[in-house]
């Protein structure tokens, strides 16, 4: 039986794409850079990435991520721009200008509520998340939020979900879930936390890193089917 359902934010329940594509071509106007186009955002898509598993693997510190993914980025393209750290505190901001959510997240989630226990688990920065959940109206659905800023340790490693069990009353590790779209992050978080994973994957991509996987769906909808097959 599923008692809790783990939540990842960011390209799981919310469209991250389409925030940080608004955000820095917003910045690009702001900061007077010039103009940032469609592929120059793709571009960027690529170093972020890069930079996040480096944090996953605790290569990195969370600050140097922030940081050096847009110097990279800036260097790349050519520009020169010296207020990276400027640049960065904004674009935390901006990036919660624009909610947009997968599959109707907003609904799913609300019809859940009162079900099972919901909570949000997520690697982004505070500043970030917090004006995301709140301008989502998520953080009134949600029965918790854990962010890795706060909790001081980041998915997937073990020590981040002992601290979100400690804080989840009357749940074992068999009556709980993640849905998350990263295998890096998410499902492998799930293996090393030992509690069962939904791989969110509409676009059909391939598990190329080997992680244990409970579900795989296209639809968020269809964690529903899971839960009442898990004997809800």
């Amino acid at each position: 039986m599923i008692k809790v359902i783990l939540w990842d934010i960011d390209g799981t329940v919310l469209d991250f794409k389409a925030a940080e594509k608004a955000a820095i071509k917003g910045l690009f106007e702001e900061f007077s850079i010039g103009t940032c186009t469609d592929e120059m955002i793709e571009r960027y898509s690529l170093i972020n990435d890069k930079y996040w598993k480096k944090l996953e693997r605790g290569e990195l510190t969370k600050p140097e991520v922030l940081t050096l993914r847009f110097v990279e980025f800036f260097e790349k393209e050519g520009i020169a721009f010296d207020k990276v750290d400027e640049f960065n505190s904004t674009y935390q901001l901006r990036l919660g200008d624009t909610i947009c959510f997968n599959d109707n997240a907003y609904e799913l989630i609300e019809t859940l509520k009162g079900k099972v226990l919901q909570y949000a688990v997520t690697n982004g920065t505070q500043r970030a998340q917090k004006r995301k959940l709140e301008r989502s109206n998520l953080n009134k659905l949600f029965d918790g939020i854990f962010i890795s800023d706060e909790i001081g340790v980041e998915k997937p490693n073990k020590e981040f979900f002992d601290i979100v069990f400690s804080k989840i009353p009357n749940a074992g590790r068999d009556e709980v879930i993640i849905v998350g779209d990263s295998l890096t992050s998410d499902i492998k978080g799930a293996n090393n936390a030992g509690i069962k994973s939904v791989w969110y994957n509409p676009k059909g991509k391939e598990n190329n890193i080997g992680v244990n996987i409970d579900y795989t769906i296209k639809k968020l909808g269809e964690i529903k089917d899971i839960i009442y097959k898990e004997g809800n």
